[in-house]
């Protein structure tokens, strides 16, 4: 019901959120902090180079206005210049108001007028016109720069008359209390809130996640970034790595990340989940065209049972045989497609399954999941070397405790954890009891104190014959097969359990023209006999992890892949259940139809 984690007490948190980066920076100069994509190669920066690149834009911010305290919006993918300007925003004393490059004009709005913005950051044209829509309703925001038209060159020279003294009067004003961020929830439904993180809390969390992975990282490793900035994962990848004086490179997004990892060739990553399901499928799909798919499949299976083998005191003899043989012919083909010298990766922003970890596991990459939220900065669990249980999230980081309500419910307490939401007194009440975070996720602790995370409270699905079912396992369960992308469970107050299967577009292509059916698309194989029958197996597949009350009766095929431009997935590529049940509203109801 409850476990506290423990860890190494003895460092404490820095001061702020600057202190290890101009620590970085006085004592290791010429260290390779960052790496930015020029061409086909990336490019080092140094700690001195970036920090003198970030005091100059520091200068340029004072110099429009900013004062302590004040927030600041910025809008950007991942790249070099969001770090150089969340730093600047940092050292003036101000607080980032992160956007996320997929918001839209009216999500602007509410987050830089709630926020109470006074310079606004964003970094396309695009974007720039989003801002212009709703600007007049901005009055407090004095001034958008847009970094592809020289924003950040201009921030920059706009402090040329600020001497350095001014920026170091600023840092010395930030205090452990002093609000570093105010991230706005991504929800689906009503108001994004503004969660408050302050620089001890972000500096706890990235002592906690040190100390819980001492051994190891070090300074000698390198991480490819590509995850938004906007959230607080990313955010928290960055600073940790700061802090330890490992290299960052900053990737051109997840849709470049697959062609990146051999170039850049990181010994760490983090993800969420659906990347490494690309990784799988890709190789998987590759395999397939070289007629080699029999073998892929093969060797999945040999991979994910060498590594349940190992969980469980050892594989048997012909296992590891196989496995001997398949590293050869297969295994090193997919650790090259992460560039070879990886030695481990988190995953955290949603459930990966034991499934795909034990086939990376098997196949010599070592995924440790982790858990927590934005409003706890944001880990609070991590599997680790040490303390290493697979379908689990791991157990609790030091100082941080985990409770398990009588409903099932998550709780947290740690020194992480956020004081509340800005400006919404009613919604920090609603989500404390008894001084305990409530998470609104579901969950059990083992006698081990490690973490299984089994859905979110609001997603449970109570069928109208008073059944509960958690929507994920099944989910996950789904997209262990190759053609779906994403799955959602249907069934609250309905009779029977149903899903929306959304199907992979790079392997339903790739299917099509293994069937004969070059160049169909989703939309023309919705009918499909043969689609369906692999569909069904898939199914059938899910449904032997449950008990027959659980079990889906139905499923209905989405119209085309899940995705961020489309609405129905988050930045951080989550499904978004709400915005799913309201475009496929009438292919639901008439999964019930007879049922009425």
């Amino acid at each position: 019901k409850e476990f506290t984690g423990r860890g190494d007490s003895s460092r404490t948190p820095a001061a702020h959120l600057l202190e290890p980066l101009i620590e970085r920076a006085t004592t290791d100069p010429m260290r390779a902090l960052i790496a930015i994509k020029r061409g086909d190669s990336f490019e080092d920066v140094s700690a001195k180079d970036a920090w003198h690149t970030i005091q100059s834009a520091t200068r340029g911010l004072i110099a429009l206005g900013v004062k302590a305290g004040d927030k600041v919006a910025l809008m950007s993918a991942t790249r070099a210049e969001w770090m150089y300007l969340d730093f600047a925003i940092l050292a003036a004393g101000a607080v980032t108001v992160p956007i996320y490059d997929t918001s839209s004009a009216e999500q602007i709005e509410w987050i830089v007028s709630d926020s109470e913005a006074v310079l606004a950051i964003a970094e396309t044209h695009e974007h720039a016109a989003a801002f212009a829509q709703v600007r007049k309703n901005l009055p407090a925001c004095r001034e958008l720069f847009v970094l592809d038209d020289g924003g950040f060159e201009e921030v920059v020279a706009r402090g040329t008359e600020i001497g350095e003294s001014e920026v170091d009067q600023r840092i010395a004003g930030i205090t452990p209390e002093s609000l570093a961020t105010i991230i706005y929830t991504s929800g689906t439904t009503g108001r994004p809130k503004g969660c408050v993180l302050t620089h001890a809390n972000l500096c706890a969390n990235v002592r906690q996640i040190t100390s819980s992975l001492d051994q190891m990282l070090s300074g000698a490793d390198t991480q490819l970034l590509f995850l938004p900035l906007a959230h607080s994962y990313a955010k928290i990848l960055l600073l940790h790595a700061v802090d330890m004086g490992a290299k960052v490179g900053f990737s051109e997004g997840a849709a470049h990340i697959i062609d990146e990892l051999p170039v850049f060739k990181p010994t760490y990553m983090s993800a969420v989940p659906r990347i490494f399901e690309r990784v799988f499928t890709r190789a998987q799909q590759k395999a397939q065209s070289e007629g080699k798919g029999t073998i892929f499949d093969l060797a999945a299976s040999i991979a994910i049972q060498y590594s349940e083998g190992q969980a469980n005191g050892g594989a048997g003899f012909l296992v590891k045989v196989q496995h001997a043989v398949f590293d050869k012919l297969v295994y090193s083909k997919l650790r090259a497609l992460f560039g070879g010298r990886l030695r481990l990766a988190n995953s955290g922003g949603g459930p990966l399954g034991a499934r795909l970890t034990h086939f990376f596991n098997g196949v010599g990459v070592k995924i440790y999941e982790g858990y927590g939220l934005t409003e706890t900065s944001p880990v609070l669990t991590c599997n680790s070397e040490a303390h290493w249980k697979i379908g689990s999230v791991g157990r609790p980081l030091g100082d941080t405790s985990i409770r398990i309500a009588d409903d099932g419910e998550v709780l947290a307490k740690g020194p992480q954890v956020f004081g509340g939401y800005w400006k919404n007194p009613q919604a920090t009440a609603e989500v404390f009891a008894d001084g305990w975070f409530c998470t609104g996720d579901i969950g059990h602790l083992d006698s081990d104190g490690f973490l299984f995370i089994t859905g979110r409270k609001k997603d449970l699905i109570v069928t109208s014959l008073g059944k509960n079912v958690a929507p994920a396992p099944l989910e996950d369960a789904l997209r262990a097969h190759k053609l779906i992308s994403q799955a959602v469970v249907v069934g609250d107050a309905r009779p029977f359990i149903t899903a929306v299967l959304a199907i992979d577009a790079d392997q339903i292509a790739a299917w099509a023209e293994a069937s004969n059916k070059t160049g169909r698309t989703v939309g023309e194989l919705r009918d499909d006999a043969e689609l369906h029958a692999e569909l069904d197996a898939a199914v059938e597949a899910a449904n032997s992890t449950v008990s027959k009350s659980e079990a889906i009766k139905r499923w209905t095929i989405a119209q085309s892949d899940f995705g961020v431009e489309t609405g129905e997935l988050t930045p951080t590529l989550k499904v978004k259940r709400a915005v799913v049940f309201d475009r496929y509203a009438s292919e639901i109801d008439a999964m019930y139809a007879d049922h009425m």
